[in-house]
């Protein structure tokens, strides 16, 4: 008994430090930790609270808030900053940012462009660990982000910014974050119906709809890029992987359906390349840039941007 009681807390800080986290022996490239991601079947299944909570035109236009915010922390920062270094910011925007990316649950800075960056490399070969051609559609949506194999950051591909301790930090205790977020939400949505009752919301509601609606949108419109669009939309360009442009997808992520380009050009920090390929996220980067947050935003060059077209706009 006090041997599964020692394993069951080492479960539950593993949890919340990814520094403890050890798979277990039997664990495989294709096996799901079901016991690690119990909180995000949880929050899944948290969906149904919509019956109890209802809805109010503030709860969800606050939900929508939480998921632009965060989005564009994911593809601005999380995205074209950590992982591919497109522009430069302060050590302090730097860690702002990553603390807003770390509250869409989708771990923490350095493992999200670590993963990211060996995309790049293996992009839709057998090592691309979300590949739909090489792993199926289902398991480069959502089962690669669950496995066993997974869950390390791979430190050898995010050197540089392992000097910076905050990161480091913040990867380790990635999970904090969004719980103290959930909180957080929790006691504004019961101060709001104490002193803003006219908004007709609470702390349950406010919780499900900022939190739990707005961060499973998240999920799964983030996730579309490694699945959809790699099978779904056009190619302009002829790059050695299956990567596809999608308005609808960049829509909803801000611009990162413009995956075909993104492939041609990654150091881009904008990938809608044409004037018409709207990509939010650039917007916002360049009102940070007038705002002097950040500063060197690189484009793709017009030659570079032309090459490889098998597709003319």
């Amino acid at each position: 008994m006090q041997q599964r009681t020692h394993g069951l807390l080492w479960r539950l800080i593993g949890w919340l430090d990814n520094q403890q986290y050890q798979p277990p022996a039997y664990a495989n490239a294709e096996s799901i930790d079901w016991w690690r991601v119990l909180p995000f079947v949880a929050l899944h299944i948290a969906l149904l609270a919509l019956l109890w909570v209802g809805w109010s035109p503030f709860a969800v236009m606050f939900a929508l808030l939480m998921y632009v915010v965060r989005m564009f922390a994911v593809t601005g920062f999380y995205h074209r900053y950590f992982a591919h270094k497109t522009f430069q910011t302060s050590r302090i925007a730097q860690f702002v940012f990553a603390l807003i990316g770390a509250m869409a649950v989708q771990r923490g800075p350095l493992w999200w462009a670590a993963h990211h960056r060996s995309h790049h490399v293996h992009a839709d070969q057998p090592q691309d660990i979300h590949s739909p051609h090489q792993h199926g559609f289902l398991w480069s949506h959502l089962g690669w982000f669950l496995s066993h194999a997974n869950f390390k950051t791979q430190v050898d591909r995010v050197r540089e910014l392992t000097r910076f301790k905050e990161l480091c930090w913040l990867d380790r205790f990635d999970s904090l974050v969004p719980i103290a977020l959930a909180f957080g939400l929790f006691g504004l949505g019961e101060l709001l119906s104490q002193y803003a009752p006219g908004l007709q919301t609470n702390g349950w509601q406010l919780l499900v709809w900022g939190f739990v609606v707005s961060t499973i949108a998240l999920y799964h419109a983030t996730f579309c890029v490694n699945s959809l669009a790699h099978v779904w939309g056009s190619r302009r360009y002829a790059t050695r992987d299956h990567s596809r442009n999608n308005l609808l997808i960049a829509i909803f992520t801000l611009g990162e359906g413009w995956h075909n380009n993104h492939h041609h050009f990654p150091g881009s920090a904008k990938q809608g390349f044409y004037w018409w390929e709207i990509d939010f996220t650039y917007y916002g980067l360049k009102v940070l840039e007038a705002m002097g947050l950040i500063w060197n935003l690189k484009q793709v060059p017009v030659d570079v941007r032309d090459q490889r077209a098998v597709e003319r706009p």
